[in-house]
């Protein structure tokens, strides 16, 4: 497999701080997303390597490696613990100190061709973790969701549950990067983007909903329509009601994920005054208010 500059995938420099990769990971992925390129091959392809990229350059310690290693840094500890047990054979044998890696000795790539691809490969190493996003609104959510990744070119197909939370990481083990020496392959982990609603504010299982009524219906009552996530229902408003009432609607709410029932759903009622009344409007209000 060909060596892939992560820098370059992100388009960063080696300098970017955790920030500036940050903000061109989201920019990228969001563009080569396989839900906005469904039928884009290509665009797959380079939505992994953002991905691949990504969780090495986002991780400080991993970033250390890489910046050092290059495309061996995943052998990094073994190649340093390799390096200091031959230090200290050629120190008890010679008495002396020795360079292995640095300016007199070998190189990395000589090193790691010996200890990783001849003869004497041995150990094993668990292949690379791959992270991926799948975004979801609000009405989506209210049941579960089949969705098919495309991970090293194989269509993964999956089942959301209901009630999938904004941020919320699941674990698909064995689906990353192949391992080394027949090891095991890195896992899968996909995290949730659930985007704010314009209609409906979520609190865990609840959600939470402003309705704007009339004063005459404030006053004396009556009959409105309320949205919902599943649907229009009617409530009866009681006479009088006051400006921030809030009602429950039970039920109403998302489901509870990876648990029976669903949440709530809260509806606070904002009373709006007239305004552009008639003069005739007007004498009206000044005579209820003058009566005692």
């Amino acid at each position: 497999m060909a060596f892939i500059d992560y820098y370059q995938t992100l388009g960063v420099n080696k300098s970017a701080s955790a920030a500036d990769i940050k903000k061109a990971y989201r920019k990228l992925a969001r563009k080569y997303h396989p839900d906005l390129n469904p039928n884009d091959a290509e665009a797959h392809k380079k939505f992994q390597q953002i991905n691949e990229a990504n969780e090495v350059l986002t991780n400080e310690e991993n970033r250390k490696k890489y910046d050092q290693y290059g495309e061996n840094w995943q052998h990094a500890d073994q190649y340093a613990e390799a390096n200091n047990q031959r230090q200290r054979q050629y120190e008890g044998s010679y008495g002396g100190g020795g360079n292995f890696g640095g300016d007199g000795g070998e190189d990395f790539s000589d090193f790691f061709q010996s200890m990783f691809g001849g003869r004497r490969q041995q150990a094993s190493y668990k292949g690379q973790d791959l992270r991926g996003e799948i975004q979801l609104d609000l009405r989506e959510i209210t049941e579960s969701q089949k969705r098919t990744l495309t991970i090293n070119g194989k269509n993964i197909r999956i089942t959301v549950p209901a009630g999938v939370a904004d941020g919320q990481v699941i674990k698909l083990s064995g689906y990353g990067n192949p391992g080394a020496n027949n090891g095991p392959n890195g896992d899968l982990y996909i995290t949730f983007v659930i985007p704010e609603d314009r209609e409906f504010q979520r609190v865990e299982a609840n959600l939470y909903k402003t309705k704007n009524i009339d004063l005459y219906t404030a006053i004396l009552g009556g009959e409105i329509t309320v949205d919902t996530l599943n649907g229009a229902v009617k409530l009866q408003v009681a006479a009088g009601t006051q400006n921030g009432t809030k009602v429950k609607l039970k039920g109403k709410g998302l489901p509870i994920y990876k648990k029976s029932g669903n949440g709530d759903l809260y509806i606070t009622y904002n009373v709006q005054i007239p305004n552009n009344l008639t003069e005739k409007q007007k004498d009206l209000f000044r005579q209820i208010s003058e009566i005692k």
